[in-house]
């Protein structure tokens, strides 16, 4: 997949774990972090957004918007938020629109099985709707503090 730091962040729909529509571009003019992760209520998962529930108010205090985005469907999303108390959204992309278009929906092996899945992946969408910056390939240990350094770079 082309890197897409520096080019506009790619456009998509899609529903939130109640169901409504949330437009990517309704976003502008603050900094949106948008993850994609492979599953709702696996441990690494869940990890994950721990990891951003527990620093999201100071995401919030830096004018950043946090989006989840998995294939689960909007109902297991509403369970994984209110089971681990998740302060963001998180959109359900049951048809892979939005991972197409990050180039985050990729062939995966595991124990001698290839089957397309996501690949763990953050991308810091600025202000002007711009990718400033994407990480690929996510390790889950330390990355959300990795995230937030570059969200305060950006807003420096």
């Amino acid at each position: 997949m082309a890197e897409l730091t520096g080019q506009p962040a790619p456009i998509f729909t899609l529903p939130d774990q109640n169901g409504d529509m949330v437009n990517i571009a309704d976003f502008k003019g603050k900094n949106v972090l948008l993850y994609f992760y492979p599953k709702d209520m696996t441990p690494g998962c869940t990890t994950e957004a721990c990891d951003f529930r527990d620093q999201y108010s100071e995401f919030s205090t830096l004018e950043t918007v946090i989006l989840g985005i998995s294939p689960d469907p909007a109902a297991r999303h509403q369970k994984f938020i209110e089971k681990h108390r998740l302060p963001f959204t998180l959109l359900a992309d049951e048809d892979q629109v939005a991972a197409a278009l990050y180039g985050v929906w990729t062939l995966k092996k595991n124990f001698g099985k290839e089957y397309m899945g996501i690949e763990r992946s953050t991308f810091l969408i600025n202000k002007e709707g711009i990718v400033a910056k994407e990480w690929r390939k996510v390790r889950v240990k330390g990355h959300v503090e990795k995230t937030l350094q570059a969200v305060k770079e950006l807003n420096e």
